[in-house]
């Protein structure tokens, strides 16, 4: 089965995006179906964007799950054979979608095929350490890994691997950060494709997803997941130690600036001090339990 606007679902995972997820919506095709998972459970963003948008469901999370968990809620839900992950802040460019029916069709089997980003500074790939690549033809290209902003999934072959065989296609115990790098990891180590289309080009806003007027708790957030999600990942794929010496300079770094900022800059002290919690937590092993302190 080839993808087709029919035989494809958008999920959006969304946290407080009512500022931006409209832009992504609307470059979405109107005639390919579309289900967000709203981690911050706001009946009324549920009703406003059920009713502006007829091809939208809005399913609320009763608790805020992370990317991972609300990707495959999200990816639960559908009745197609692929699921095309987005992040609310990106916007697609009008042949977003036809350039990778299109490309799907000229490469080998593949397990996910991605956009490309338009910002050519701002890969959203990653090639093998040593690796380079000249595309001269904008043919698709294999790669490694590709960042979970925009990724399309092709499930049928994913369910065959023994790791994916109760559907279950992002880690839930990373909340935030990396999910996407261990999803391509397994697909990889399995000897799948994971595929880039040139022609098929994306906008991320970066940072952009969740309302601007809570930049502050959300930057404590990302500070926390970034280095628990490092040492999570790092342990999962290479063991303790290699966690361990990997993620501790980040850690060394962070107690050094808590203490550069500790009189001259507030913000800057707690943000490193929240880095400094995430490496402890990790490194306990504990659970990625911090959430943002938002409320609706």
């Amino acid at each position: 089965m080839s993808i087709s606007r029919q035989n494809l679902t958008v999920i959006i995972v969304s946290f407080m995006s009512e500022t931006v997820i409209h832009d992504c919506i609307r470059s979405i095709p109107k005639d390919i179906k579309i289900i967000i998972v709203d981690n911050s459970n706001n009946k009324s963003f549920k009703n406003e964007i059920e009713n502006k948008y007829n091809n939208v469901r809005c399913i609320l999370s009763e608790n805020n799950i992370g990317m991972g968990a609300g990707n495959n809620y999200g990816l639960s839900e559908i009745d197609t054979d692929y699921g095309f992950i987005l992040n609310p802040d990106v916007v697609l460019k009008s042949n977003t979608i036809d350039e990778i029916i299109f490309a799907s069709n000229q490469v080998d089997t593949f397990s996910i095929i991605a956009p490309i980003m338009e910002e050519k500074d701002y890969p959203n790939y990653k090639l093998s350490k040593g690796k380079t690549f000249t595309n001269l033809n904008d043919e698709p290209f294999k790669v490694d890994s590709v960042d979970g902003f925009a990724m399309l999934l092709n499930l049928p072959r994913l369910n065959k691997l023994e790791n994916f065989s109760k559907k279950k296609y992002f880690d839930e115990n990373i909340f935030l950060y990396l999910e996407n790098d261990d999803l391509c990891k397994i697909i990889i180590e399995n000897d799948e494709n994971i595929y880039v289309v040139p022609k098929s080009k994306i906008k991320h806003l970066g940072a952009k997803a969740v309302n601007e007027k809570y930049k502050y708790e959300i930057e404590l957030s990302r500070n926390w997941h970034w280095v628990w999600s490092k040492f999570y990942f790092n342990k999962k794929h290479y063991g303790y130690l290699n966690a361990f010496l990997k993620v501790c300079p980040i850690f060394v770094s962070a107690i050094f600036k808590i203490l550069l900022y500790f009189f001259i800059n507030k913000k800057k002290k707690e943000i490193y001090l929240y880095r400094v919690l995430g490496f402890l937590n990790a490194v306990l092993g504990k659970k990625s339990f911090y959430r943002p302190k938002i409320k609706n």
